[in-house]
């Protein structure tokens, strides 16, 4: 499994419009739809990648928790299906099913959502604030598989604890490591293709 580290887009950024199909209600669901009045959380996962596997249970738990408090939180898979045949939305619909995600899971066919949000990684996070703008992006915690770190989500979990709060989030921000997305042939991004 190659390790691959978030871009790392930067702080400051404001949230890329999208519209994309959820796998679990079947509605097209937009970032506005989305948004949460304190912040917002978008996760590019996948199925079968196993630094999601790794941490699956505390998405599920992180996504109630920050819901809870305000934030939105979406869940998005920009995996080339046709390759990847366990990321299909079919199988993304029972994955949340069975997780018992409260969240919505959208498919990013067009991988566009994943270039524009420059997501390099499953898992990739992105934390929003009230207005729009991305506060933290990296790890959800030190956890790796084979690693003997606690998944407690440490880090992203102190991000929304800042955001709720209206605090400052600390720009000193570790990367989230985990399998590239699975780009269609052709379809690669230039940042992609030269190793950024």
């Amino acid at each position: 499994m190659v390790r691959t580290p978030s871009t790392m887009l930067e702080l400051g950024t404001k949230m890329p419009a999208f519209s994309l199909p959820d796998t679990v209600s079947g509605r097209t669901l937009s970032n506005t739809n989305i948004a949460g009045k304190s912040g917002t959380l978008v996760l590019f996962i996948c199925n079968h990648c196993p630094f999601v596997k790794h941490v699956l249970k505390e998405i599920g738990r992180l996504g109630r928790d920050a819901a809870q408090m305000g934030v939105g939180v979406v869940a998005i898979n920009s995996n080339d299906v046709e390759a990847y045949p366990d990321d299909s939305p079919q199988k993304m619909k029972a994955l949340a099913g069975s997780e018992g995600w409260t969240f919505p899971y959208l498919f990013d066919e067009s991988q566009e959502t994943a270039k524009s949000f420059q997501a390099a990684c499953t898992p990739d996070f992105f934390l929003f604030d009230a207005a729009g703008t991305l506060v933290y992006r990296g790890q959800l915690d030190d956890s790796r598989p084979g690693n003997d770190a606690p998944v407690n989500g440490k880090d992203l979990r102190e991000a929304i604890d800042a955001v709720v709060r209206g605090k400052t989030v600390p720009a000193n921000q570790k990367a989230s490591i985990g399998c590239n997305i699975k780009w269609k042939r052709g379809n690669e991004p230039s940042w992609f293709a030269t190793g950024l």
